[in-house]
């Protein structure tokens, strides 16, 4: 019999009994150490995600206008683009290998569900690979055109790369696509759980911060520039292009989180009472907004009636499932789960705020804002957006536990027994540390370099001279 619903792998799994816990005293360690390459590495992927797109459309503009300040920002930044895919080639690399090396026992044991997903996966990352070298060598080796389409599987490799992993974590969230007997994983269709029903939300929520996190980081280097009295053409459109890019995805992704919610409340709802602290079911469940979760409650904050059934179901007067509905030990750490939503709901809301405020600016008045405290806040727009990335992660993983596979494989069952986990931790944090190091050094030495290297008729290398 073919089972796809999450609930009847439940039934399967209770009726088989759990997987065997690991002995491992650094459990702790270990998922922190997994936390961390996942904190530098998703940035990466927002760069990979949309980076590439927004090169593209800078050098569409100058095909269109033939403007060589266009041509210029997107020949430059194309050499940022190809020093953060290298870097992320290093830590994607890596969480590869902490996969197999930090949790063997969930990939021996569910690797031929979704194996299928890294596969596609990594011919995806081969072509992007080979069509970046591309890129960035045609510079005015190729003919304007010729270049500008050699881009476009860039930008389409770097989605579909990231689609496949997504739809893993996904999976893991929304475990379907394979039967079990006993704790064996039997008709697997990797299809199925390839294409699983989280994806979707997952994906586009991902893909829309994707373009907020580059836009405004891309956006907030300029906007330093522009406070410093620098505003020529040149810092105008490297400005604007991001920027109103990242302002048109951010309010829609507060329509998307909405989507996701909802998504939560209906496969994960323990999960939904950890975003808001409820202890207890609740027919027309508040919502609090803002606060500090601590304690086994939330201090502070604004608390709105109804408002939680209301975001969960459309129905104010809808039951949201409680803490209390799960035993203690089947929960994720609240305080955790709680302040780690609330700081992105903030940062999230102030981003689509800002958004506004520019979009209606340039709508009703054809320019840019004047005021100074604008610019001041798309500089912090940067690093704010990187926060409420890592905080939505946080969310999405932290509030997952204590699964590895939502419902049916703890992570305690899932990790290694070695006993060298901190070694590992101190290695992979001074790895980092030089990578960190590295990339500083380049992009500060490429941002020196007079942009009269990146004008037509100049190669792409002297650059980087």
């Amino acid at each position: 019999m073919v089972l796809d619903s999450l609930g009847d792998v439940l039934v399967q799994v209770a009726q088989a009994g759990s997987f065997p816990t690991v002995d491992q005293s650094y459990l702790l360690e270990a998922r922190q150490m997994q936390a961390l390459s996942f904190a530098v590495h998703i940035p990466l992927v927002c760069f990979g995600l949309a980076f590439p797109a927004i090169v593209l459309f800078a050098e569409g503009l100058y095909l269109r206008t033939r403007n060589p300040v266009y041509h210029a920002i997107a020949k430059r930044w194309s050499k940022v683009m190809v020093i953060l895919f290298a870097v992320g080639v290093v830590t994607g690399t890596i969480l590869s290998f902490e996969l197999g090396l930090l949790w063997p026992e969930f990939m021996a044991n569910f690797g031929e569900v979704f194996g299928v997903a890294f596969a596609f996966e990594a011919v995806s990352f081969f072509i992007e690979a080979i069509f970046i070298a591309i890129y960035v060598y045609g510079w005015d080796r190729l003919s304007p055109r010729a270049h500008f389409l050699t881009g476009i599987p860039i930008a389409v490799t770097g989605f579909l790369g990231s689609m496949f992993v997504i739809s893993v974590n996904g999976w893991m969230n929304h475990p379907v696509g394979f039967n079990m007997q006993g704790n064996e994983v039997t008709d697997v269709r990797p299809f199925a759980a390839l294409f699983n029903s989280n994806l979707w939300h997952e994906l586009i929520h991902m893909y829309l911060a994707a373009f907020i996190v580059c836009g405004f980081v891309v956006a907030g280097v300029y906007a330093v520039a522009w406070l410093r009295g620098r505003r020529d053409h040149y810092h105008r459109a490297a400005l604007i292009v991001p920027l109103t890019i990242a302002c048109l995805a951010a309010p829609v992704q507060l329509l998307v989180g909405d989507w996701a919610a909802r998504t939560v409340t209906e496969n994960q709802p323990t999960k939904l009472a950890a975003f808001e602290g409820l202890q207890e079911t609740t027919k027309g469940a508040p919502f609090t907004l803002g606060g500090i979760y601590f304690d086994g409650e939330t201090h502070g904050g604004i608390t709105i009636p109804d408002m939680l059934s209301l975001l969960a179901y459309h129905d104010p007067n809808a039951t949201v499932q409680g803490l209390d509905a799960v035993a203690a030990d089947d929960r994720p750490p609240v305080a955790v789960v709680r302040n780690a939503f609330t700081v992105m709901i903030f940062i999230g809301s102030g981003l689509a705020l800002l958004s506004v405020i520019y979009l209606l600016t340039w709508w009703r008045r054809g320019r840019l804002p004047r005021s100074k405290w604008f610019y001041r806040l798309v500089v912090i727009a940067g690093p704010g957006s990187l926060c409420a990335l890592i905080a939505g992660w946080v969310t999405t993983e932290v509030g997952r536990q204590p699964w590895v596979v939502y419902g049916i494989m703890r992570t305690e069952e899932a990790v290694t027994g070695a006993t060298e986990v901190p070694v590992g931790y101190a290695t992979l944090a001074t790895v980092y540390l030089v990578l960190a190091v590295v990339v500083f050094w380049l992009l500060r030495r490429l941002a020196r370099h007079p942009r009269g290297h990146e004008l037509p008729g100049e190669p792409a290398d002297r650059g980087l001279e």
